[in-house]
């Protein structure tokens, strides 16, 4: 729904039917209009609780963090689960999890944010199996023997099930929505299309895994080739002590960029098995533009596409919002196809310094400015610098730029002086090559999802044909 001013004539008996409540939402989602075309609809219509083996979610307690996969499963918070990357995610602890099964995630779920930005959806993939996720995310089972999981997915997400959905959110302050809200959300039986649907979905998930796992397998080769050692640990943040010269003490001060771990990495790149080199040298450009006014328009007609940092990192935006050509410096902002660009504003236990290699919807869109940009010399390049960072070590030595109390920030001169190993223009190529088919993988699996909620859009509009 939303958050412009509206207003709306409605009939009394819309009130009657949604238990007199007087708040707009049930009103405003189009989740009304989506009801009366689907009971319009020829086809045969079932509840979603009875084509699913349960609609719930993880129930509300404290969590216990671990450090070591040997004692704990991976965690994903409501944003999470609809990240594209899933290598950072905080480790919550097994005995806990198996305490309360309802933790657990499995392949083929919908998964529906259920608090605070509520109505976001994930089809959870092969490589999600088994993990763990929040009590702010609901989990929708589907029964395999009645509906295929993908159909489930595309139905909810299309424009007739995310209103109706929408329309059950309570609360003034947090938003939230329960599973009964949605229990008796009508589902229409479409025949062939489900299965095409489920299809394309199945596709598109099947795509992202493959990605992520050449993602993954290409990072631990560099780190093998690189012979980069352990780390004590990724959070440059936590306590511990390093023995250092004066000398390099000249520009920083601050602890965190002398940290143990963050001394590890340097030497490892300074005297490993390549030659290293400033990022500055081997880049065409490396900045953050200025924090900006932003001047919002209603349509890509008189704007470009805006997108956060936080939806940098996710499948595709959040929202759909535009900013004015007539933004100052303007140009600065739009980021292209082969840059990295990583979060260089905020807490450093958090996205900060996580990169990603700009494709698919991220192109020619116009970046937040807490954003930084590393401009390679050609889209090789750029998926070799992005591969590196992403390895803990390359995170580490992005991390420990930062500077501020407050709002921790990384700017130019910071960068200019990262040293990064950089071997021949073969040996960059071998590893930039699983990245960018990856990334091609990670476009094509956006594609196919939005066919597959078009498709069940366009034959619900039709008359269920």
């Amino acid at each position: 729904m939303s958050r412009k001013f509206q207003c709306k004539a409605v009939p009394s008996a819309w009130l009657e039917n949604n238990g007199r409540r007087l708040d707009c939402g049930p009103y405003l989602s189009g989740a009304m209009e989506a009801r009366e075309l689907l009971r319009q609809l020829p086809n045969i219509k079932e509840p979603l609780s009875s084509l699913t083996e349960g609609i719930y979610h993880a129930g509300r307690e404290s969590r216990l963090w671990v450090d070591s996969t040997e004692y704990g499963v991976p965690f994903m918070g409501s944003t999470d689960v609809l990240a594209s990357d899933h290598s950072s995610l905080p480790l919550i602890s097994k005995k806990q999890v198996r305490a309360n099964p309802k933790f657990t995630i499995r392949s083929g779920w919908t998964l529906i944010t259920r608090s605070g930005t509520i109505g976001r959806m994930a089809y959870a993939r092969n490589d999600m199996d088994g993990i763990a996720c929040s009590e702010h995310v609901m989990r929708v089972v589907p029964d395999t023997s009645k509906v295929k999981p993908g159909y489930i997915f595309s139905y909810l997400s299309c424009r007739f099930g995310l209103p109706m959905i929408l329309s059950g959110t309570y609360g003034s302050i947090i938003q939230s929505i329960e599973p009964h809200h949605i229990a008796d959300l009508p589902v229409p039986r479409l025949g062939e299309i489900e299965d095409q649907a489920h299809d394309l979905i199945q596709r598109a998930a099947d795509l992202r895994s493959s990605a992520n796992s050449l993602i993954q397998d290409a990072t631990n080769d560099l780190i093998d080739a690189l012979d980069l050692p352990p780390l004590p640990t990724k959070n440059v943040s936590n306590y511990g002590c390093s023995l250092i010269g004066s000398s390099n003490l000249r520009s920083r001060l601050d602890a965190t960029f002398h940290c143990p771990s963050a001394i590890v990495a340097e030497d490892a790149v300074r005297n490993g098995r390549f030659p290293a080199e400033n990022l500055s040298s081997v880049t065409e450009r490396l900045f953050k533009p200025p924090i900006f006014k932003r001047i919002w328009v209603d349509s890509p007609e008189h704007g470009r596409q805006f997108i956060s940092g936080i939806d940098a990192y996710l499948y595709e935006a959040n929202d759909l919002r535009y900013v004015s050509y007539r933004t100052s410096n303007f140009d600065e902002f739009i980021v292209k196809k082969g840059w990295v660009i990583f979060q260089a504003a905020g807490q450093i236990y958090g996205l900060f310094g996580r990169p990603i290699y700009v494709s698919g919807w991220q192109e020619d869109v116009f970046c937040a400015d807490d954003l930084y940009r590393v401009v390679p010399k050609n889209e090789v390049d750029g998926a070799y610098i992005y591969l590196f960072l992403r390895t803990p070590h390359g995170e580490v030595l992005v991390k420990r730029q930062a500077s501020g109390n407050s709002i921790p920030r990384v700017w130019d001169p910071h960068m200019a002086n990262f040293e990064i190993p950089w071997p021949s223009p073969e040996i960059r190529g071998q590893f930039a090559a699983p990245v960018i088919e990856a990334h091609n993988q990670i476009a094509e699996a956006l594609v196919l999802q939005r066919q597959a909620i078009a498709l069940v859009e366009r034959t619900i509009k039709e008359g269920g044909r």
